[in-house]
């Protein structure tokens, strides 16, 4: 994403925020990576972090002291934050995985009793906020939450995103918005509640069957939601909504009211009435904002759950959907190896692969956008797990080495994310190895079968263990949900060890997941592969005496580039597998393919 704003130096805006604490007695600031729906892509309004500090992850605590300033964040960015915070002044502070509260830790070791630590309750999460009141009360700190220091400074701060809202409809949307609403109302009853808040914006519009363009590469809009049991009201800017929309918003019982009068609407609600909120997934200023004497329940969202398990119908999309993704991904391997062959060609570097994959995407059905930024980093920028080439930092493609190639793209009918690593030039044992050893890691998880309910983080060992067996290992997590023409991230689901395996985290059909082991070598190369796969029922289905178990069916269609491979390292069953997935691509690509594309395919899907 590109930076805020450049109206202001790095150093005149801490110079700015440190005179603003001066002036309200605070003593340390904390900016997060987030916005009031606790995003994870954000808004440029709430890009505040960033503004700041200048550090562009998508991931990361800023905290500003009188002789202090701190980013931190975990290892997937630990590079790129050296690099864009050197000269700064500021400290990058790397997070070992498992331990992203690392910086109320510090902040209680390193503020004195009395001393008043600041952060703005409407971007902080719940749980956050809690944890984060605990540990200072517990060392004599104050903590302030009902202030926004960046208004005072953030002189062209950007307002609200004002894009269009628009309909999910059939036949992609597979259910209608009052369905939807119907069984979040169930769920709101089985828990005891007469309404329920809602504020991540993927939930919002999963409910509504409504999409916008308010946050790059995530079909989502600004909003909040209060249902009730016979209507609900969105919360949102004026003129996001038709009229015509809104009339059929209303024949759902749906009304609009602005933004800002989200918090005045919990702050109304009547004494002893019942309201359904999730701690994970609702700020600290926002629970605040309830009315005394109502009974809150907490529990997480009902859609949360509901959107994660896709129906039938939506499965079948999705798998069209692949095939379409699967066709443009021909086309734009066909092309890449041509232009690497040719050596009468232009200089070509990784920003042409974000254009020409996008292109190749964007002549296919009900194509939306890309469902986040192309990472393509050569050698060692492939070792850079969040990598992003720019027009001031980028490689030239050329030599000897690894390509690798994460994308994803936003259909009407599912959200795609695939990474594959081609060979350029000649590539040596080492790489063939490395290569190898991720694929078995890949094979053998998409390849397991386990219990229904298995908790997801406890799966991720299953994609380690031919990557640990050779002493190697990688510093993210193995997988993550992903949505229905939806964010590219989605829960409850996730593939991680850093990961509680709470039991919200069950595993269960009709989940999409992606399978991503990779091997990093800082300085040389990095290799990923990724498909996105589809819990469903294994065998016929039915219990059996220890009870229902489930599979992994590939949903993504895309050549493994063999070439990278010694076979020697692959075990028979290993090379089965192989033989059967590119058999299934060639099978379901060739109808949507033609040309050099058709070539490219019919070449890269042979058997070994």
């Amino acid at each position: 994403m590109s930076n805020p704003s450049h109206s202001s130096s790095r150093a005149e805006r801490l110079d700015g925020l440190r005179a603003a604490m001066k002036r309200h007695g605070i003593d340390a600031c904390i900016v997060p990576s987030s916005d009031p729906h606790l995003s994870e892509y954000l808004p440029r309004r709430w890009q505040g972090r960033e503004w700041l500090s200048g550090f562009t992850g998508s991931v990361g605590t800023f905290i500003l002291g009188a002789d202090f300033a701190g980013v931190w964040t975990d290892g997937r960015y630990w590079t790129q934050a050296e690099t864009e915070l050197a000269g700064s002044g500021i400290a990058l502070m790397k997070i070992p995985s498992g331990a992203s509260l690392l910086h109320i830790d510090w902040l209680a070791q390193n503020m004195a009793p009395g001393q008043t630590v600041a952060v703005d309750a409407r971007v902080l999460g719940l749980a956050v906020a809690r944890l984060l009141g605990e540990a200072l009360a517990a060392r004599g700190i104050l903590l302030r939450t009902d202030i926004d220091l960046l208004d005072e400074i953030w002189s062209d701060r950007p307002g609200l995103p004002l894009e269009p809202l628009y309909e999910h409809a059939a036949p992609h949307a597979a259910l209608s918005r009052a369905d939807k609403l119907a069984a979040t109302r169930a769920a709101m009853t089985a828990l005891g509640a007469e309404r329920h808040f809602i504020s991540t914006l993927d939930d919002i519009a999963y409910l509504f069957n409504l999409r916008g363009a308010d946050v790059s590469f995530n079909p989502v809009f600004v909003a909040h939601a209060l249902v009730e049991q016979d209507r609900a009201t969105l919360f949102l800017a004026e003129g996001k909504a038709s009229s015509e929309l809104q009339a059929r918003l209303l024949e759902d019982g749906v009304r609009l009211a602005p933004y800002a009068a989200a918090a005045d609407a919990l702050g109304a609600l009547p004494p002893a009435s019942s309201l359904l909120v999730d701690p994970r997934r609702i700020t600290a200023g926002m629970r605040c904002a309830v009315a005394e004497g109502v009974k809150v329940i907490e529990a997480i969202n009902p859609t949360t759950f509901a959107k994660s398990r896709k129906t039938d119908a939506e499965a079948a999309h999705v798998r069209a959907t692949m095939e379409q993704d699967g066709a443009a991904l021909c086309e734009f391997f066909a092309w890449l190896e041509a232009e690497l062959a040719n050596p009468q060609r232009a200089p070509l570097t990784e920003l042409a692969i974000d254009t020409r994959i996008t292109a190749a995407r964007a002549r296919r059905p009900h194509f939306v956008s890309p469902s986040f930024g192309t990472i393509a980093g050569f050698n060692a920028n492939g070792a850079i797990m969040h990598y992003r080439a720019s027009a001031a930092s980028h490689a030239v493609i050329e030599g000897d080495g690894l390509l690798l190639i994460d994308s994803g793209g936003q259909y009407l009918g599912g959200t795609t994310d695939i990474t594959r690593v081609v060979p350029v030039g000649r590539i040596t044992d080492a790489h063939k190895r490395d290569f190898t050893l991720v694929l078995k890691g890949m094979m053998a998880l998409s390849s397991a079968q386990f219990p229904r309910g298995t908790r997801s983080p406890l799966l991720d060992a299953i994609a380690r263990a031919p990557i640990w067996a050779a002493g190697l290992d990688y510093g993210h997590g193995t997988g993550h949900g992903v949505g229905y023409f939806m964010n590219v991230h989605e829960g409850p689901q996730v593939i991680s060890p850093s990961a509680a395996p709470d039991p919200h985290t069950a595993m269960e059909p009709g989940m999409i997941t992606s399978i991503e082991p990779g091997i990093y070598k800082p300085g040389r190369w990095g290799i990923r592969i990724e498909n996105l796969v589809l819990a469903v029922p294994a065998g016929d289905g039915q219990p059996g005496e220890f009870g229902e178990f489930l599979r992994f069916e590939t949903l993504t269609l895309c050549p493994i580039d063999t070439r990278c491979l010694d076979l020697s390292l692959l075990h028979p069953h290993e090379l089965e597998w192989l033989n059967a997935y590119h058999a299934q691509v060639r099978e379901r690509l060739l109808p949507h393919v033609d040309g050099a594309a058709r070539a490219w395919l019919t070449l890269r899907t042979r058997a070994v």
